[in-house]
């Protein structure tokens, strides 16, 4: 077992490890073999507090520091994850039952965004703007917002993490850090110890290890921070929003999809069927941005069916520290419990399985699922697993219609022989993200990533993450002399 599952299963509060002073241990065990990886005692309100204020303190004086000093500590961390790759992949097997693939593709993703916060760092610029008084002159300064708090998720924890924890450094801010509780050492401590050692001042970036059951709503109603960055589902997220707005702080909220891979009857379907698959499955289907419903053109449906099928069946599952395996345990046994609970809906509703995977512990087998009613609400909801649904349909229109017909609006894709067509399609899709001959998974760092309608509010990524933890502050300078009308 990684000594991180040691020395990192404590609370890191103005640059102190120490334990929390909770009632209660958070137990982090492996998803796939139910070994007890550690043990957390939590933190209280007391030490989201503390948190709170010891970033607070920090952060003044780091927002007047040199745009070039806080891009060389982000370059140090870059060179800390590439050194230790090795580590922290074990790290993401282990704690939530990732696969190699699947901890190489996060780890890959973390370089990149790692990358273009170095790059961020120097991004904010200044403005002078004309005014109609004569003698004055009108600066727009682009500043910190002060401290950030940041939930992040189980399924990408250290990617979801660094995504915003990094960019919110690089411009001048402080950082309170709450990973999940079934992730905390590779969405929280981990991220704490990078830049420990990259060599950021203590007090900038806080971990708190806790429970909503401990501390309520304290890390997003406490009066410093005055942006919330979360991640996860929708219904978590509209509480959060609804608190934040309360006490008029600003939430950026990425949350939950239900996304459809549309094959048209011009597409590729050797190509679609690799598509798919992929964006069904990969991570389990833990993905917000998975592809929940596959929708086929009927006069290609029997052959994507067939193709789609067989390709499943041959996705080995198992223990994630196999190389060969691609479908490793769900987070925890309420979710493997629920996915169950959604097949055996599925089949009561009158769908039918064309491949019925099994739940062994946390290990849920894929199924591939069709016939479901239209007006079954699976199809309506994200499922958080490996479970498709095979959905044809009657050309272009009824797919358009298909694909709108969700609360959800994150991403999505279509494939098609005609990439106009497709962009043409893509432009009706209520979504924040979508693409053509491709799959439904995609981030990359200086492109708008974001949901609508339930799937969030507020973008991420190159130009909207500065937008996301800046703010603009207005100062004029009369040069002469002002007249007053009294």
């Amino acid at each position: 077992m990684s000594s991180y599952f040691t020395d990192l299963a404590q609370q890191f509060i103005d640059g102190k490890w120490r334990p929390g002073t909770g009632s209660w241990d958070i137990i982090d065990f492996n998803p796939y073999d139910g070994e007890k990886l550690a043990s957390i005692t939590i933190a209280t309100v007391d030490e989201v507090d503390e948190a709170y204020r010891a970033a607070a303190r920090a952060q003044k004086e780091w927002a007047g520091t040199n745009a070039y000093a806080r891009r060389g500590i982000l370059e140090r961390a870059l060179r800390l994850v590439e050194e230790r790759e090795q580590e922290i992949a074990d790290v993401i097997i282990a704690e939530l039952g990732g696969t190699r693939l699947k901890a190489a593709f996060e780890l890959h993703l973390v370089k990149e965004f790692l990358r273009e916060s170095v790059n961020l760092a120097l991004r904010p610029e200044g403005k002078i703007i004309p005014s109609p008084v004569d003698g004055k002159e009108n600066r727009l300064y682009r500043v910190p917002v002060g401290v950030v708090g940041v939930i992040s998720p189980f399924n990408f924890p250290f990617l979801l993490s660094v995504k915003s924890v990094a960019p919110a450094l690089a411009l001048g801010n402080a950082v309170v850090l709450k990973p999940h509780q079934n992730t905390p050492i590779t969405g929280g401590t981990l991220v704490g110890k990078l830049f420990e050692d990259a060599g950021l001042p203590a007090g900038l970036l806080n971990v708190v290890v806790t429970d909503i059951a401990e501390i309520g709503d304290a890390f997003i109603e406490h009066p410093i921070p005055r942006v919330i960055s979360f991640t996860g589902s929708d219904k978590v997220g509209r509480h959060v929003a609804t608190v934040c707005a309360s006490h008029f702080k600003r939430s950026v909220l990425e949350l939950g999809g239900n996304s459809a891979i549309v094959v048209l009857d011009d597409a590729d379907v050797d190509y679609a069927v690799d598509a798919a698959v992929f964006s069904r499955y990969v991570h389990q289907g833990q993905v917000c941005m998975a592809a929940n419903r596959v929708l086929v053109d009927r006069s290609l449906a029997d052959e994507f069916t067939e193709k789609f099928v067989a390709k499943v069946r041959g996705l080995k599952a198992g223990d994630p520290r196999d190389p060969e395996t691609v479908i490793g345990p769900v987070i925890n046994s309420q979710q493997a419990e629920s996915l169950t609970s959604v097949v055996e809906q599925a089949l009561a509703e009158g769908a039918t399985a064309l491949l019925h995977g099994t739940t062994e512990g946390n290990l849920v087998q894929p199924s591939v699922l069709t016939d479901l009613p239209a007006s079954s609400a699976l199809l309506q909801q994200e499922v958080f697993g490996p479970v498709a649904f095979l959905v044809p349909f009657d050309g272009e229109d009824e797919a358009l219609r298909l694909v709108n017909d969700t609360p959800y609006g994150l991403s999505g894709a279509v494939h098609t022989g005609n990439i106009e067509r497709g962009v043409a399609f893509a432009k009706q899709v209520d979504s924040g993200m979508f693409h053509v001959n491709d799959g439904t998974v995609h981030d990359e760092p200086i492109v708008p990533f974001g949901g609508e309608k339930s799937s969030g509010v507020g973008r991420l990524n190159g130009e909207t993450t500065l937008e996301a933890f800046t703010t603009t502050k207005w100062i004029s300078v009369q040069h002469g002399r002002s007249g007053f009308p009294f």
